[in-house]
């Protein structure tokens, strides 16, 4: 096994055209893209046939897939090499919605392990923007039963029965598996999840594309996947101490914190993990030894789990922290 170059990896960003994309990735975010509706940023990301491609220092130019076969457990952690070998274990995307995504839900470990040979595909949101009362939509607006939402679905009128939230900048999100949910229009939400790209799409507003066709619906093995005994616990509350790492998530396939950022932190890797950095505002420099990058709102970059000690220092800048 090769020793990892320890430095903060940055990735080329895997740009999706989504029917329902729009400008704010590009005019925002500054990603750079000729499509037309840019709906989706992939970040980092080990799926198959959308492998991220370091785009800075000694290791630019190879794929996600070629690190982790090369440096294993000094890019992962060995708890988490043990775990997931040379696949790499979250997805980290910028999501931007100008229309209203299909109402949704995702799998869990098992369901997508039997049906699609992948994990499960629990994930986080946090809203990066949000226009004059945008909304999400999370879990349902009453109790629910498998017969009822049937009901509601044939009848073409679930939206009667979902809960409608109500955005701003730094609301957070925690969608487990099982649970129906959508980004609404008018939302730029940075999103943390298990490598997956596995949806049940259960309803599309009745959209067409431009030939006139409906997008295809998943509702005989969406059925099985819900859980409609979930509470209503997905809104997260946490904690911005300056200067600190403020807990937002912590569950079995990431952990996420929140730091706000206005001087220099020295950071200690005590957890046997990579690191992943995502800027939201500002702009911050990451030092691992005598290397250094600078990330601005709307980057992301990997610490290398076998980095040991390194700093981040800015005067302003509002980072999420990401570890498994």
């Amino acid at each position: 096994m090769n020793k990892t170059p320890l430095y903060p990896i940055k990735f080329t960003p895997i740009l999706k055209d989504k029917i329902w994309g729009g400008q704010k990735l590009k005019n925002i975010l500054n990603k750079n893209s000729d499509l037309p509706n840019v709906g989706e940023s992939w970040e980092i990301s080990d799926v198959e046939g959308d492998t991220s491609i370091v785009s800075n220092g000694s290791l630019k130019g190879q794929s996600l897939k070629q690190l982790l076969e090369t440096y294993k457990q000094d890019l992962l952690g060995i708890q988490n090499y043990r775990i997931f070998k040379d696949k790499f274990p979250l997805l980290i995307k910028f999501i931007d919605a100008k229309e209203d995504l299909s109402i949704q839900l995702h799998p869990n470990d098992e369901l997508a392990a039997k049906r699609h040979n992948s994990f499960g595909k629990t994930e986080m949101w946090y809203t990066l923007q949000a226009d004059d009362d945008a909304n999400l939509i999370v879990g349902f607006n009453q109790e629910m039963t498998r017969e009822k939402y049937l009901k509601h679905l044939n009848n073409k009128t679930l939206p009667e029965i979902l809960n409608f939230d109500k955005v701003k900048e730094g609301d957070t999100y925690f969608i487990e598996v099982g649970r129906i949910h959508a980004i609404g229009a008018g939302v730029m939400v940075a999103e943390i999840q298990q490598t997956s790209d596995i949806t049940y799409r259960v309803y599309d507003w009745d959209r067409v594309d431009d030939n006139g066709n409906e997008r295809e619906l998943h509702n005989d093995l969406a059925i099985d996947a819900f859980d409609f005994d979930m509470p209503d616990n997905f809104r997260v509350n946490y904690s911005k101490t300056a200067n600190e790492s403020n807990e937002m998530v912590s569950c079995p396939y990431f952990t996420t914190h929140y730091i706000e950022l206005d001087k220099t932190l020295q950071k200690e890797n005590h957890q046997d993990s990579f690191f992943i950095y995502i800027c939201v505002d500002g702009e911050a420099t990451i030092k691992i030894d005598d290397t250094s990058e600078l990330i601005k709102k709307g980057e992301t970059v990997l610490i290398p789990a076998a980095a040991k000690q390194f700093e981040i220092s800015a005067t302003y800048a509002k980072l999420l922290e990401v570890y498994v």
